[in-house]
């Protein structure tokens, strides 16, 4: 959070310094929490089964079956008691692109009020990867933070982050308060190297940790407006204005049919994320949270899955029982709650670890081996080096 890590100045920084910053805080701080889950199947967190390969669900007699589907990893929980209903590869680590905006919005939109302006420099814009999406912003033109929220939630505007950025304090210290608020939300499958979400070597998250931020931005009235809106005038300097759409597909319609009830929240892409998105919608007093990872190519593959995952979470009602839960962040829990290291339940506490039941899919494998694969491909991630490519579009 603002004010509580300490940092060189990061306008003596180059950002290519920065962004090296940024990874190695986000390394420190993400693998303890990597080493506890290896520890312990106990310690996954919301539950083991969330860790074990195969389609997670327990379905009841009449439960209706889960749609196929092409994505690498995808959840469905209720949002407000948080469990999880059905998964797949919850907790594999993977490129999240824009869907990791969550994050940082979750993390920035407190630390300034709308009606603050900010007169936008060279500076504020330096070192936004090429290829990226832009909302339009200019230098020396002066913008509100709702104009530049605005352009983060609508436009997926790496040059707003960018700009939020620098008036937090820095990539490096957006980066590094990324990560702890990461931390706080227990999800230990996250990786920030930027605030944007772009492609960089090691940044990663899962459909999980996905899911727990889209929940946590979505108790800010603020994070629900932003990515519930459709469209707003942006400033194009000289007192003209010009129009932003969000480029969430199941809010506005645009290729798919729009989803019934739809709240928001983030979409994604880049050519070697894919696309990502999380959902969630309203029918009938239940909200339900979904997310997507890298399904087939296509921009309306990722909206139509979801939608497809809505629909039957939403007929599901009562008919599945829950594989999992997602976990109640360490600042929203009692003072005599457990410490990650000696388990990450929640409050509630994740199902208890039984033999399959009928209508049970996908418990082949779980447990410690699991979390240590993962574990283990996630520092390799962190490890690894930048495959050359092309220019990157992200939106």
């Amino acid at each position: 959070m603002p004010g509580t890590t300490a940092f060189p100045d990061p306008s003596h920084l180059s950002r290519r310094g920065a962004l090296g910053m940024g990874l190695t805080a986000a390394a420190a701080l993400a693998l303890p929490a990597q080493a506890a889950s290896a520890a312990s199947p106990a310690a996954v967190p919301g539950g083991e089964r969330l860790a074990a390969s195969g389609v997670q669900v327990r379905r009841r007699a009449g439960a209706p079956k889960l749609p196929k589907l092409a994505a690498k990893a995808w959840l469905v929980a209720d949002g407000d008691s948080g469990e999880v209903l059905a998964a797949y590869g919850a907790h594999r680590a993977l490129p999240p692109a824009s869907t990791l905006k969550m994050l940082f919005a979750a993390t920035v939109l407190p630390a300034f009020p709308h009606d603050l302006k900010h007169r936008v420099t060279a500076a504020d814009l330096a070192g936004i990867p090429a290829g990226s999406s832009l909302v339009g912003i200019q230098a020396g033109t002066t913008y509100t933070v709702h104009q530049l929220w605005q352009g983060v939630f609508l436009r997926s505007g790496n040059d707003a982050v960018h700009v939020l950025a620098s008036m937090y304090g820095g990539v490096a210290k957006t980066v590094a308060a990324m990560q702890a608020r990461a931390a706080d939300l227990r999800a230990g499958d996250t990786h920030v190297v930027s605030p944007d979400g772009f492609d960089h070597p090691g940044q990663l998250s899962s459909a999980y940790d996905l899911t727990l931020f889209a929940r946590a931005g979505l108790k800010n009235a603020d994070f629900r407006g932003y990515c519930g809106t459709k469209a707003a005038a942006f400033p194009a300097g000289g007192g003209k204005s010009f129009q932003i759409q969000n480029t969430d597909r199941l809010l506005t319609g645009q290729g798919v049919a729009a989803y019934d009830g739809l709240i928001g929240v983030k979409n994604g892409y880049t050519s070697h994320a894919g696309n990502t998105f999380t959902g969630a919608a309203t029918r009938g007093g239940r909200t339900l949270l979904v997310t997507v990872m890298h399904p087939a190519p296509g921009y309306e593959a990722v909206y139509r899955e979801t939608a497809a995952l809505l629909d039957w979470g939403f007929a599901a009602g009562g008919a599945v029982r829950p594989v999992g839960e997602l976990v109640t962040p360490l600042s929203e829990q009692p003072k005599a709650a457990a410490s990650p290291a000696t388990g990450s339940r929640g409050t509630r506490g994740a199902p208890p670890a039984s033999p399959p039941v009928a209508h049970d899919e996908g418990w082949a494998l779980g447990g410690s081996a699991t979390v240590a694969a993962l574990a283990g491909g996630s520092l390799l991630a962190l490890r690894r080096r930048a495959r050359p490519s092309g220019r990157r579009r992200r939106g």
